[in-house]
């Protein structure tokens, strides 16, 4: 009984390692599809291919390796961080902080705005219409708050 599990089970840990890596580099033919999805030659090849470099007992990444080898870095989806890909796995930091930095900025400068036209005020400069706006909104105190079924309850017992 055992000797039939067995190679059944080796051959789904096979087949499950295969798609895995499969789902994980691109097709050549196709650029858009990984070789799992696309039924392509080139990718039916591949497929073949990295099923028998894993029954060979080769691991993953030794895979891989040879991939990128015989069909250059672009076959991987998951391209590897250096000198050349440092600008691409960097940028979503770089425009963050750039994002941040608007922010910053603009939040500053309101508040610097504020503090100019308070002092202008005080000297006599008449307000613009738009700096009239700004100066209502800030000072404008915010609309009292909807009572609540607790305070309405506190308030009909007198407390």
């Amino acid at each position: 009984m055992e000797s039939n599990a067995d190679p059944l089970k080796k051959k789904q840990v096979v087949d499950a390692r295969a798609r895995n890596i499969s789902h994980n580099v691109r097709c050549t033919e196709c650029g858009s599809q990984s070789i799992e999805d696309s039924q392509a030659d080139i990718a039916i090849l591949l497929r073949k291919l990295i099923r028998d470099e894993i029954q060979s007992g080769k691991s993953d990444k030794e895979i891989y390796k040879k991939l990128e080898d015989d069909f250059g870095e672009t076959v991987l989806y998951a391209p590897k961080f250096d000198m050349q890909t440092a600008a691409l796995w960097l940028s979503p930091l770089l425009v963050a902080g750039a994002a941040a930095g608007v922010w910053a900025y603009n939040k500053h400068r309101k508040r610097t705005n504020v503090h100019i036209m308070a002092l202008n005020l005080v000297r006599g400069v008449p307000l613009t219409l738009k700096e009239k706006e700004t100066m209502l909104e800030i000072l404008t105190p915010p609309p009292p708050e909807r009572a609540s079924p607790s305070s309405l309850w506190r308030r009909w017992h007198g407390q």
